[in-house]
C-alpha cells in the first residue's frame, strides 16, 4: 500500500470493500431523540433501523466527522511516515471537507514533514463511493497521490448523481422545501428530482407526477449523458429496491455489457431524503452544469 486512502462514512461503501483495500473509514454521529449513534463499526446504525425511527416521526441530526478524530488519523500516520489522501464528502452538504483541513493543518505543526491532501469529492453517498474504487484501482496501479489528485481533476467535474425523493415532509423538515409546499406536492403526488451541482450541493431540476415518471427522468438523464469509457453505473435506493431493480433493467436495456450495482443509502444521507428515495450515479462525458 502505497498510501492511506481515508474516507467517511457517507460513501456507502460495502464492507468487504472498505475492509479489502485496508481503507480508514471515519464516522458521522446521528442523533436521534437523546441518543447518539455511530455510523462505524460493528455497532453502527443501519439504514433500516434509521428508516423505522423516521417512520415514528423522529428528526435525525447529522453531524460532520469530528476534527479530533480526523486528526488522530493523520497523526498516527504522520508518526509511520504514511502518506495520506483524504476523500471528503461534498463540501456544499457538509464541514467536514473544513474539519479535515483544520486536523491536517494541527498535525502539520508537530510533523511539517507529514504528507496529507485532502480533496473535496464534491459528491455524496455512492458518487462519493464511485470515486474512491476508481482511486482504489490507480493505487493498486502504482500511481501517485500527486497523479490521482490529477485524475480526480477532471473525473469529479463528470460525475453524474440524480436523486428522486418520495416523501416531501423530509425534505421539508431539513428545510429543503417549505411545509406548505410538501404538503400541496404530497396530495398532488408530486416527486421532486434533484441532482448535485458543479459546487457539490443539492439541486432541486424538476418533477414529476407520480413514482415511476420520476424514476424514468433519472433513468433517461443518466443515459443521456453517459460516457462508455466509464462503464458502471451504481443505483442506490433507501427502502425501495424493487424500484432499483427495475432501474438495472432499464440500464441493460441499452448498454448491455456495462457493470450496475445496487446499493443501499446509508443512514447519514437517508437521515436527510427518507424511505423511497433512488438515487444514481455514474460518469457523464462533459462537465456537470
Amino acid at each position: 500500500m502505497t498510501f492511506q486512502l481515508v474516507t467517511d462514512a457517507t460513501a456507502d461503501l460495502p464492507f468487504d470493500v472498505i475492509k479489502d483495500n485496508q481503507l480508514v473509514e471515519l464516522d458521522m454521529d446521528i442523533s436521534i431523540g437523546e441518543r447518539s449513534y455511530r455510523t462505524v463499526g460493528d455497532n453502527r446504525i443501519t439504514t433500516d433501523q434509521l428508516l423505522v425511527e423516521l417512520g415514528k416521526g423522529q428528526r435525525p441530526v447529522t453531524s460532520a466527522v469530528a476534527i479530533g478524530e480526523v486528526q488522530e488519523v493523520f497523526m498516527n500516520c504522520a508518526k509511520e511516515g504514511t502518506e495520506v489522501l483524504y476523500l471528503t464528502f461534498s463540501s456544499g452538504l457538509s464541514g467536514t471537507f473544513q474539519s479535515a483541513n483544520i486536523a491536517r493543518e494541527a498535525v502539520l505543526e508537530t510533523f511539517p514533514e507529514a504528507k496529507i491532501t485532502i480533496v473535496d469529492s464534491l459528491a455524496a453517498a455512492s458518487g462519493e463511493g464511485y470515486l474512491l474504487e476508481e482511486v482504489l484501482k490507480w493505487r493498486d496501479e502504482g500511481k501517485t497521490v500527486e497523479e490521482i489528485v490529477e485524475l480526480l481533476k477532471t473525473l469529479i467535474p463528470r460525475l453524474r448523481s440524480w436523486f428522486m425523493v418520495d416523501d416531501l415532509n423530509v425534505l421539508a423538515r431539513g428545510g429543503r422545501i417549505s411545509k406548505t409546499v410538501a404538503v400541496v406536492g404530497t396530495m398532488a403526488s408530486i416527486k421532486p428530482v434533484l441532482d448535485v451541482d458543479p459546487s457539490g450541493h443539492l439541486r432541486a431540476v424538476s418533477k414529476a407526477r407520480g413514482t415511476k415518471k420520476a424514476v424514468s427522468m433519472l433513468i433517461n438523464n443518466t443515459i443521456s449523458e453517459f460516457d462508455e469509457a466509464y462503464p458502471r453505473i451504481i443505483v442506490s435506493y433507501s427502502g425501495a429496491s424493487d424500484l432499483a431493480e427495475a432501474a438495472k433493467k432499464e440500464f441493460f436495456k441499452v448498454f448491455p455489457n456495462i457493470t450496475v450495482d445496487i446499493r443501499p443509502l446509508g443512514p447519514v444521507i437517508s437521515a436527510h431524503t427518507g424511505s423511497g428515495t433512488i438515487a444514481i450515479f455514474s460518469v457523464g462525458k462533459t462537465k456537470r452544469a
